[in-house]
């Protein structure tokens, strides 16, 4: 499970341990990484195993006997080629895969319950259900027609009974509405006797497959308890715990597949063999999925809703390294007594989080004073730089909302993608549009995805304004719609650009430098004066000099009537 590196070409890291959700790979982290790439590629085992892409996990560490020489384990997420265990690879922390354990002869049992559902579903619910859908059309349209006859009978009486007929003609008329009338309760009756055994049929059926489907439920929810429940991890501290343990006590529920990702099961085997975590990484291998944004070789922070609160107990006890802070600070752009914009920058959230970060709402705050009426009306990712408008008021606030919902505010980005895995040719000038739906990707919060079914429509502009000499691209983005990381994905994704933005550590991109995505332009209503306002911000380090012979709109700060 160890291996060793051909020669010590890097220094140890002397910052502290990997922030799993926000890290930069160590050089020895990704030369371990292109090592067991290399493994794979010569074993023909191995690359049939990760044949359709996989998560894969290295941690560099060092061993009590020989501290300053690094070694390195592998781990891969889930199974492989439906195998847990695949030499080379650490083991899971619990291997819930083998054929004779309780896990699988319990999910065996729901197996058969669900074949159980399918059959009652099919054979007896779905029958039952149409056999009394047919019979109350079939009432309906007899008594319908019934009731018509009736009509048309009544208005013959009455016309008989208008021109005076005689005692015995009355006589046979009121029979015949007598008689008439008994027909259509006897008609009545006979189809409320047919519909109420069809429906009482059909509820026992219902009440049958809500039962067996209430069953699968409990049977479900209790395995994965137990299941949690064997997942026993540890921490540098020397403490351990159970999963279901870690989440319950933060009001928690574990998602499915928790425990099973290439970090916990790289920590877990270091801590049970007396190895000292140094440096981890995860990065993925193999042909993209076609949904989440995955490319060959490149390194990805861990998700939060799975390894979040896992990993904040599996780290305790290793110093890990400070997060980067943001590179300035807000420069304020326009303001008046309705609004006020700012130059957010990257790594600065726009509004108050759960990490205790300042924000760019609290900035104005703290600079106008508490009692100031501070509003977001709009938001940037916390590594988005850029343009960002608040209202000092809930006028001006809705107003602007509501510009923002009807797509009527104007927006431009500009960003530097990546030159890495150019999965299709940019040519300087290029102009287009790109149009793929977007979902949260619940599995790998706070990522979103590619989602034809369900997904929410998103589309996005491009001109691509410049190729560097190191094949980077420098891209101008008008979102025509504003879903959460809309131009992350629509640029990294396969189906889009197919190249991540430099510094997008969520979407594959470098994470050693910050997120190359700025907020430069914005056209709006004013919400008090209905003047049309275009701002710009060109101020940010990475950017300033792009910007300068950005000569196209007006200069920065220009209010238009």
């Amino acid at each position: 499970m160890i291996h060793t590196f051909p020669r010590n070409t890097a220094n140890l890291p002397e910052e502290g341990f990997t922030n799993p959700f926000r890290y930069s790979p160590h050089p020895l982290v990704k030369e371990a990484a292109a090592i067991l790439m290399r493994t794979i590629e010569e074993s023909e085992d191995l690359s049939h195993a990760f044949s359709e892409g996989k998560m894969l996990g290295i941690l560099v560490c060092s061993r009590q006997h020989a501290p300053s020489v690094p070694v390195f384990i592998a781990a891969f997420s889930g199974l492989a080629d439906g195998r847990s265990m695949i030499p080379g690879f650490v083991p899971p922390v619990f291997d819930f895969n083998r054929p004779d354990g309780h896990f699988r002869m319990k999910e065996a049992e729901i197996s058969a319950l669900n074949i159980k559902i399918a059959e009652v579903e099919r054979c007896e619910y779905m029958p039952a259900r149409d056999i009394l859908k047919d019979l109350e059309e079939r009432r309906d349209k007899e008594l319908i027609v019934f009731r018509k006859q009736m009509e048309v009978s009544r208005i013959r009486r009455e016309s008989i009974r208008g021109s005076s007929p005689d005692g015995e003609t009355l006589e046979r008329l009121t029979r015949e509405s007598q008689h008439e009338k008994a027909e259509f309760r006897r008609l009545k009756q006979k189809w409320k006797s047919a519909v109420a055994e069809a429906a009482e049929t059909a509820s026992k059926a219902e009440e049958m497959l809500l039962g067996l489907k209430s069953l699968r439920t409990s049977m479900s929810e209790e395995l994965q308890k137990w299941l949690f429940r064997q997942y026993i991890v540890h921490n540098a501290e020397g403490a351990q715990s159970t999963i279901l343990d870690i989440f319950t006590a933060k009001g928690l529920i574990p998602p499915g597949g928790t425990g099973e990702c290439a970090a916990p099961k790289l920590l877990e085997y270091a801590f049970r063999n007396g190895l000292h975590p140094i440096a981890m990484g995860e990065f993925w291998y193999g042909a993209s999925p076609s949904t989440a944004v995955r490319t060959h070789g490149h390194f990805y922070p861990s998700c939060t809703s799975k390894c979040g609160p896992l990993l904040e107990f599996m780290t305790a006890g290793l110093h890990i390294q400070d997060d980067a802070s943001y590179d300035q600070e807000p420069e304020i752009i326009y303001e008046d007594e309705y609004i006020v914009a700012v130059s957010k920058p990257s790594g600065m959230p726009s509004v108050p989080g759960l990490d205790g970060r300042k924000s760019a709402q609290q900035w104005l705050r703290e600079r106008y004073g508490d009692s100031a009426h501070i509003e977001a009306v709009h938001r940037l990712d916390m590594d988005t730089s850029g343009l960002i408008i608040f209202a000092k008021d809930e006028k001006s606030a809705v107003a602007l909302r509501g510009q923002f919902e009807d797509r009527r505010i104007e927006k431009d980005y500009i960003a530097l993608l990546s030159s890495a895995d150019q999965s299709r040719k940019l040519e300087k000038g290029e102009k287009g549009i790109i149009a793929i739906p977007l979902s949260p990707d619940y599995d790998e919060r706070p990522r979103q995805k590619a989602d034809r079914s369900q997904g929410k429509e998103a589309i996005t502009s491009f001109e691509v304004r410049d190729i560097f000499p190191d094949g980077t691209a420098e891209i101008i983005f008008r979102p025509r719609t504003g879903r959460t990381h809309q131009l992350r994905v629509h640029s990294a994704h396969t189906l889009g650009l197919g190249r991540p933005i430099v510094g997008d550590m969520l979407y594959g991109g470098d994470p050693s430098t910050r997120l190359h995505l700025h907020a430069l332009r914005l056209r709006f209503i004013h919400p008090a004066t209905g003047a049309e306002i275009r701002l710009e911000s060109t101020s940010h380090r990475w950017i300033k000099a792009s910007c300068a012979s950005y000569a196209k709109g007006p200069a920065p700060h220009t209010l238009y009537r």
